[in-house]
C-alpha cells in the first residue's frame, strides 16, 4: 500500500512539474508578445519593400515575402475565392505621396492594405483603409477604397520568394505599374497619376 501511494505521488507531483514548466513555457507577458510581433529580423517569411518615384509620386510597398518550398500555391496554400493578405505577416501596405488612377480608377493618395482575391482566371485587387492590421484576418469590405479586376499571366521562371516591385512606364513618366510574381504567376496593376495632385 505505502508503495502504491508513494508511485502515486510521484506521479502526481511530476505531472504537476511538467504541467507548471508548460504553463510557464506558454505564458507571455503583454511586452513579450508585442515584441515578438515587432521583431521582423527572423521571420520565416521575411520583410521586404519596393520603392519607386514616377513623377514625384513616391510609390513605397511594404510586404512579408513567403517562399513555395514545394508547396502548391494557387488553390492550396493561397485558398481561391477568399480574400488573401497578398504576403504573410502584417496585411502589405501601399502608399501614394498623389492622387492616382489605378486601372483607370481613381485612388487618392494614403497608405493602403493591398489585399486580393486570386481566382484562376481573374483577381480582385483591394486597397483597404485599413492599413494596420494582422493578415485579412480583420478584413471589412466597408473600409475598402477601391476595387479593381485584373488578370494573372503565367511566368516561364519560378519565383521561389513572393515579389512585389513598382516599375515605370516605358514611355510615360507620369505613369508605373505595381508587379507582382510568386511560383509561376504574375499580376500587374497598372496606374497613373493624377494631374496636378
Amino acid at each position: 500500500m505505502n508503495k502504491t501511494f508513494s508511485v502515486a505521488v510521484v506521479i502526481i507531483l511530476f505531472l504537476s512539474a511538467c504541467k507548471e514548466k508548460k504553463d510557464s513555457e506558454v505564458k507571455l507577458s503583454k511586452e513579450d508578445k508585442q515584441e515578438v510581433m515587432e521583431n521582423k529580423s527572423n521571420r520565416v517569411s521575411p520583410q521586404a519593400n519596393a520603392t519607386a518615384t514616377i513623377d514625384e509620386n513616391i510609390v513605397a510597398i511594404n510586404y512579408g515575402s513567403p517562399k513555395v518550398k514545394g508547396r502548391v500555391i494557387w488553390g492550396g496554400l493561397v485558398p481561391y475565392n477568399e480574400v488573401w493578405r497578398t504576403g504573410a505577416n502584417e496585411a502589405t501596405t501601399i502608399e501614394f505621396t498623389k492622387d492616382v488612377f489605378v486601372e483607370g480608377q481613381p485612388l487618392k493618395k494614403d497608405i493602403y492594405a493591398l489585399f486580393t482575391i486570386p481566382t484562376e482566371n481573374e483577381w480582385t485587387v483591394i486597397f483597404s483603409t485599413n492599413s494596420k492590421q494582422w493578415g485579412a484576418f480583420k478584413y471589412n469590405e466597408a473600409e475598402d477604397a477601391l476595387r479593381i479586376k485584373v488578370k494573372p499571366t503565367q511566368s516561364d521562371s519560378l519565383y521561389e520568394d513572393m515579389v512585389l516591385y513598382v516599375k515605370s512606364h516605358a514611355t510615360k513618366n507620369t505613369a508605373g505599374k505595381i508587379q507582382f510574381a510568386w511560383e509561376k504567376l504574375m499580376l500587374d496593376i497598372n496606374f497613373e497619376n493624377a494631374s496636378g495632385k
